[in-house]
């Protein structure tokens, strides 16, 4: 029930930057409008310094050469410029198109940081404004089911060893939609060694599912756990390298490829 919930949960938040409209759009922090230099509204998504965001809220925030470090307050945040996650208080959160920095400064979507202080984002369309309430906010711990995450990170592992991250997160969230479908099992395990139409995964033929996972794979994993969904909710992959895929490329509806996989609804 709470993977689900971070599942629900990260899509909301990602609807919600969605619709945030470029024009006139306000970002306020506990009633407090922020600056158009600390936060913004770029091409629907809001945006926040992680530099403003240390001093709203008193933590610390620190440069090692290679990353950006936020802590204080219950929160120990780590952001490397161009990686696709951050990570916070042993969560790992997707952050779509990557960690940015401009100027020196790290910058995160909005909706990240939320995530990571357990805080509360809205968005009022009256006043064009979002709205992030910190007042109360409690950042949450890692807390991650240990058989779902040893199942999915090996799964992720044997279909996408090789694979950029990106694309180890695809098929992760492949696995996770199938778990939120009716149509297939509702556990993870029971997916990933699901016979209903025949093995699903050749990892469960070859036996390849029991081997260690790469420390990507299990990074892979938690990103999907926390919510990330590349490809949305398709249900089926295929490398064309290895299969030919026919029945998924005449049945279900194409959404795009990443690595050297075809990903579909």
């Amino acid at each position: 029930m709470d993977r689900r919930w971070k599942r629900c949960a990260a899509a909301l938040l990602a609807a919600l930057a969605l619709t945030i409209p470029a024009h006139a759009a306000q970002i306020e922090v506990d009633g407090q409008t922020l600056s158009a230099s600390d936060a913004w509204v770029e091409e629907g998504t809001s945006y926040v310094t992680l530099r403003a965001f240390s001093t709203l809220t008193g933590r610390t925030l620190t440069w090692t050469g290679e990353e950006a470090r936020l802590a204080g307050a219950g929160l120990t945040l780590e952001a490397v410029p161009g990686a696709l996650y951050v990570t916070a208080n042993g969560r790992a959160l997707y952050v779509p198109g990557g960690v940015r920095a401009e100027h020196g400064v790290t910058v995160l979507p909005l909706s990240v940081v939320a995530s990571a202080a357990g805080a509360e984002l809205t968005w009022d369309g009256e006043s064009a404004a979002a709205r992030l309430k910190l007042a109360g906010a409690v950042p949450p711990q890692a807390s991650y089911d240990e058989t779902d995450l040893y199942w999915l990170s090996r799964i992720i592992s044997a279909e996408s060893r090789g694979e950029p991250l990106l694309g180890q997160i695809a098929v992760g969230n492949v696995v996770l939609n199938r778990v939120n479908s009716g149509q297939f099992p509702n556990t993870v395990k029971e997916v990933v060694f699901d016979r209903k139409y025949g093995v699903q995964f050749e990892p469960v033929s070859n036996g390849t599912i029991y081997d260690r996972p790469t420390d990507s794979a299990m990074l892979a994993a938690k990103l999907c756990l926390e919510g990330a969904a590349p490809v949305g909710d398709s249900l089926y992959f295929y490398a064309p390298a290895l299969s030919a895929g026919t029945w998924i490329s005449t049945s279900r509806a194409y959404y795009g490829t990443i690595g050297c996989h075809k990903f579909y609804g």
